[in-house]
């Protein structure tokens, strides 16, 4: 990469499976001035083509591209002029897409993992051993809004992989910070704790600042996240917080605190769109798979290994489960009725 760099300003960056994360974080990208091309499907492309490309958050970002401002390709064969590929994927295609990069991809390329989980750039590492490839962690959600449009409700700063040639440095753009860490593994920890509300909030079916301003469900949040920090603890991982100073283990009492109080604490962690919703709300309503498998699920098997229980992950595991496979979108359950059927599993749903 440093080479290439040499020879242009700016690296050539691709975004393999632009999807919501992908077309937002391309599109600032090339509105900073980066030569970006979008890997994704026809009719994404198709949309994108029709109406251009708009960004939107939480504060005053509202930006329009035309197609014409970056690249988009149905056709991995694009992935042969990448510089930086940024691996936008879900957990479940991270596989598929490392065999086009190894296919296609120049081996002085540098990969980036900017998926959930902490398993997919271990993955990635496996299927590409020439390559430098590294994990990272995208703080933020993304709702593909549609028409075009993506909205970004949530703060905070892309972390990547510390590296060779500063790469965080040389993507950097306004509105989108992307810095370097050397223990990645505790952040990508630190970012799925917090990820584990992407399941409550889509059985919920509330907007994020809604459900988290309703004491019931953060004492959901509270037990969930304790019992998960519980088997980290017990499994020797190292963990901290992505988007705050508060460490890790302190924020399941900041979620049990009376709502007058925890809202004075929030505001100083975190700024939240009043739409936003996760990304696991959005694949219900879609029928798309949910990365539950990536989040509890990963709890839950690391549990086995440490030899400790993990029942409140094993039961939200399983009831969301049951409703991606009944389909119909968000079932919009109170958090009382989650309560009970925690309480039916025999795990511990009070906080």
């Amino acid at each position: 990469m440093a080479e290439a760099q040499g020879r242009r300003s700016t690296p050539r960056v691709v975004v393999a499976g632009a999807g919501s994360i992908g077309c937002f974080v391309g599109g600032l990208l090339a509105r900073g001035g980066h030569d970006v091309t979008l890997l994704l499907r026809a009719d994404t492309a198709e949309e994108i083509t029709q109406n251009g490309l708009t960004l939107t958050d939480f504060g005053d970002l509202d930006v329009a591209l035309s197609p014409d401002r970056f690249a988009m390709s149905v056709d991995p064969a694009c992935l042969a002029a990448a510089d930086v590929v940024l691996v936008t994927v879900k957990s479940g295609a991270t596989e598929e897409m490392a065999a086009l990069i190894a296919e296609h991809v120049p081996q002085d390329a540098v990969v980036v993992s900017l998926q959930n989980g902490v398993a997919n750039a271990a993955l990635l590492r496996e299927m590409l051993p020439g390559w430098d490839v590294r994990a990272g962690m995208v703080p933020f959600n993304v709702v593909w809004v549609g028409g075009g449009r993506f909205h970004r409700g949530t703060s905070g700063d892309i972390v990547i992989e510390k590296g060779h040639g500063h790469v965080g440095r040389h993507l950097s753009v306004p509105g989108l910070a992307i810095h370097e860490h050397v223990d990645i593994a505790a952040v990508q920890w630190g970012k799925l704790l917090i990820n584990l509300n992407n399941a409550l909030n889509a059985l919920s079916g509330l907007p994020l600042r809604e459900q988290l301003g309703d004491r019931r469900w953060r004492r959901l949040m509270a037990v969930q996240m304790a019992e998960a920090v519980m088997v980290l603890q017990a499994a020797e991982m190292a963990f901290q917080n992505p988007v705050a100073k508060v460490p890790m283990g302190l924020v399941p009492r900041i979620l049990r605190l009376p709502t007058w109080a925890f809202r004075l604490v929030a505001k100083t962690m975190l700024s939240i769109d009043p739409s936003a919703r996760s990304s696991m709300w959005e694949d219900l309503q879609k029928g798309r798979r949910t990365e539950i498998d990536e989040l509890q699920g990963k709890i839950v098997r690391l549990a086995r290994v440490a030899n400790v229980a993990a029942p409140i992950n094993v039961g939200i595991s399983e009831l969301l489960k049951e409703v991606e496979t009944l389909g119909g979108g968000a079932p919009k359950l109170t958090a009382q009725e989650v309560q009970a059927r925690l309480r039916a599993l025999d795990a511990p749903a009070d906080g």
